[in-house]
């Protein structure tokens, strides 16, 4: 995962840039990286199909046959370097494949029953029944579970690299600063915990908050195709996250 520091000149290697930068032309690495993003950002397009009306089974075949179509005929003719954010691309880009598929009398089933990109639907599925049952519109509800999508994918990173250093204790006990959990223990409580003290708690929750934000923009940064755009994509997840 690239950094996303001011000048970064590394920024351009991104998943997300890597594939606008390719759109129109044959490259294995561009596939590769809209597989990952697609692989990792399939809910929310799934829930926005739900929220439209669609029944499982019908959501379940479109996402595939987008998917399909996206990866396997290099439909990238949207992928606008200008206005180079991946949520966007996808929502616009998914919302007409399923009127063109409502078009057609006799739909046929893309990729052959194939699985494009090994998905879990029911899980998908189970989630979707977990979503709000009032009025929000199909793009509220997607773009709300991308930031969803985009914290849980940080904070599994997080913890992963604690775990990697051999603090998956130390991050287990401090990640409640990051979680917005109603009941945060003590910091006595913690300190005794980690045999450590109070002081040494706020530090280490200080460094994870930091370590937090900087894996949250670098996440970020793989959806965009400029360096620009990750505090304005922040600030448009952040607010759908506030439901304003």
């Amino acid at each position: 995962m690239s950094s996303t520091t001011a000048g970064d000149p590394q920024f351009h290697t991104t998943q997300w840039s890597l594939v606008v930068a390719a759109a129109g032309q044959e490259g294995e690495g561009s596939k590769a990286a809209l597989a990952d993003l697609c692989q990792a950002y399939w809910y929310p397009l799934y829930a926005f199909l739900r929220r439209r009306g669609n029944g499982a089974e019908e959501a379940r075949d479109l996402t595939q046959g987008f998917f399909a179509t996206l990866l396997e005929k290099g439909y990238l003719a949207d992928a606008d370097p200008d206005r180079g954010r991946f949520r966007s691309f996808l929502l616009t880009a998914v919302a007409r494949y399923a009127a063109k598929e409502r078009d057609k009398a006799a739909a046929q089933k893309r990729g052959g029953g194939q699985r494009i990109l090994p998905i879990d639907f029911d899980d998908g599925e189970r989630r979707y029944r977990l979503e709000p049952a009032d009025n929000w519109t199909p793009e509220r509800i997607f773009e709300r579970r991308w930031a969803l999508t985009l914290l849980d994918r940080t904070l599994a990173r997080l913890r992963h690299d604690h775990q990697a250093a051999g603090k998956l204790v130390q991050f287990d006990a401090l990640k409640v600063f990051l979680t917005g959990e109603a009941d945060v223990p003590q910091l006595r409580q913690i300190s005794e915990q980690l045999g450590i003290t109070e002081g040494a708690v706020k530090v280490a929750a200080h460094r994870l908050r930091q370590k937090y934000r900087e894996l949250l923009r670098a996440e970020v940064a793989q959806t965009v195709a400029a360096e620009g755009d990750v505090d304005g994509e922040l600030a448009v997840l952040l607010a759908a996250l506030r439901g304003s």
